[in-house]
């Protein structure tokens, strides 16, 4: 029977011969015998939203069962600015299915992410990916659905001037090589992160080509499969540790910043989101979109402002979402409108046919799979830290499927038209810095702590970190102050 592991790229899931859902504290320790693993590394993410370490040599099978049984402890206030130094002890403990081969070891190096726990040993409830799962429950248990993501993720490879076939400045979408440079280490970065467990789509160069003196700097993106939303947390977070070593180990530099060099193309981390129960995609139907979809839609658009403070959390994010720039800084969605907020991509509607155009000799349909038709949130950027920020969007979803005002907030903030073109277009707008963000977050938290999946001490530290930027009016204050915009760049190039 084909349980599709001949061709998965994680190299434990095709010893063992199962999927990584399945991995088992045996599996792990069966792995780790027979293959001469070394070292086991637990990683988890703090609150600046980056991978953390912990090294382990394995000393004998005693000593590899207990911790991969019991986990071990970390200083909480050291990874989390709200977590007070006087009870600051923390349990990290393993989650089996995310065990991956180290790629980047010399010695044989198993690694798993882990989930923290308190004292008593219950998850953490200010954990980014408690959080997560939380809100991820309640959407669950409240409308039976539940969310699958996946994330698309921007960024600049940082290098010396290449002479040859010379990069067109903001002309690299989907180029190829020689006239996109650094195709390779895409190449590259998509094995090891399919290897590591990230489902991807497909890579390609974004538009970005900047040329800045004896610098270049060229935009590429790896995008991901849908996945169950806990899952595609997870891998953007593998993803961005993953792409930035391989930079490193070829002597070079990426940034995930949503803005790099002011006036030229921004890196944005757009995430798609679409609601399925029974294997099945709930958003749309035999005529396309449904009501489902535009609740959805609704909720997103209503807590639009407010997810800011998960999605944008650098004061570059503010020079990224400028009006008239692809970005979006207006609350509207449309269909296949990139000047949107939030915009509905093709969805492979009543176009099955188009396969048999293309290939003659083809006699038959391929059969049904699930409705690839998605719901694209394009505000984000790679400062956000990932689980707060797709836990955002569940609470957005879940409030907008409850309410049926979130069916008139679509249909009165859907537009056809290039809304950077319309002038007498009136729109909401997105917040134009952290601080705004964070007010508006504060004026929302009673969505976000409903059902206590946003902890209230969150909220305020959240709050509290963004209006720490002193931004407000930051564009006004620096305008035509390159020094100064140069500083506030440099400053969050490596943010997220």
């Amino acid at each position: 029977m084909d349980n599709g592991i001949a061709l998965n790229p994680n190299k434990i899931a095709r010893y063992l011969n199962k999927p990584a859902v399945e991995f088992t504290k045996a599996d792990i320790i069966k792995f780790i015998s027979e293959n001469d693993i070394k070292m086991l590394n637990f990683r988890y993410v703090g609150g600046d939203g980056k991978l953390k370490l912990l090294n382990f040599v394995i000393n004998d099978m005693n000593h590899l069962d207990k911790t991969l049984s019991i986990g071990e402890r970390v200083d909480g206030s050291s990874l989390f600015s709200y977590i007070e130094a006087s009870s600051s002890d923390l349990y990290v403990v393993p989650r089996y299915k995310t065990a991956f081969v180290n790629p980047f070891t010399d010695t044989p190096t198993v690694d798993i992410l882990c989930s923290y726990y308190n004292k008593d040993g219950k998850p953490l409830e200010s954990s980014p990916e408690n959080v997560l799962r939380k809100a991820h429950r309640e959407l669950k248990k409240r409308t039976g659905m539940t969310l699958e993501a996946l994330g698309e993720l921007e960024y600049y490879v940082y290098s010396e001037l290449d002479p040859i076939y010379e990069i067109t400045p903001q002309k690299g979408y989907h180029e190829s090589h020689p006239f996109s440079k650094w195709e390779f280490l895409r190449r590259e970065a998509m094995e090891v992160i399919s290897q590591i467990g990230g489902r991807i789509k497909y890579g390609h160069s974004e538009v970005g080509n900047i040329i800045s003196g004896d610098r270049e700097y060229v935009q590429h993106e790896i995008e991901f499969l849908p996945v169950p939303v806990e899952d595609a947390a997870d891998q953007l977070v593998i993803a961005k540790w993953a792409l930035r070593e391989v930079a490193y180990n070829n002597g070079l530099e990426i940034s995930f910043a949503p803005k790099i060099i002011v006036g030229q193309a921004g890196s944005g981390m757009h995430v798609h989101t679409r609601l399925v129960k029974d294997g099945k995609n709930m958003i749309v139907d035999k005529n396309g979109l449904n009501d489902n979809a535009r609740k959805l839609i609704g909720g997103f658009l209503e807590l639009a402002a407010s997810l800011s403070a998960f999605g944008n959390t650098a004061p570059t994010s503010y020079l990224r979402l400028v009006p008239h720039q692809e970005a979006p800084t207006s609350i509207c969605w449309g269909d296949s409108n990139r000047s949107v907020l939030v915009r509905v991509p093709l969805g492979w509607v009543g176009v099955q046919d188009m396969i048999l155009d293309a290939n003659p000799k083809e006699k038959e349909l391929p059969k049904e799979y699930i409705s690839n038709q998605t719901v694209e949130l394009r505000s984000p950027d790679g400062s956000a830290n990932v689980y707060l920020l797709l836990a955002g969007m569940i609470v957005a979803a879940r409030h907008g499927l409850e309410h049926d005002k979130s069916l008139e907030i679509a249909k009165e903030l859907y537009v056809k038209e290039d809304v950077n073109k319309n002038k007498d277009l009136v729109l909401p707008q997105l917040p134009a810095s952290c601080h705004e963000a964070a007010d508006v977050l504060l004026s929302k938290r009673d969505i976000y702590e409903e059902y206590g999946v946003f902890p209230a001490g969150m909220i305020d530290g959240l709050a509290l970190e963004l209006k720490s930027y002193n931004d407000l009016n930051l564009s006004e204050k620096v305008y035509g102050d390159g020094a100064s915009l140069q500083k506030i760049v440099d400053e969050f190039f490596h943010c997220g």
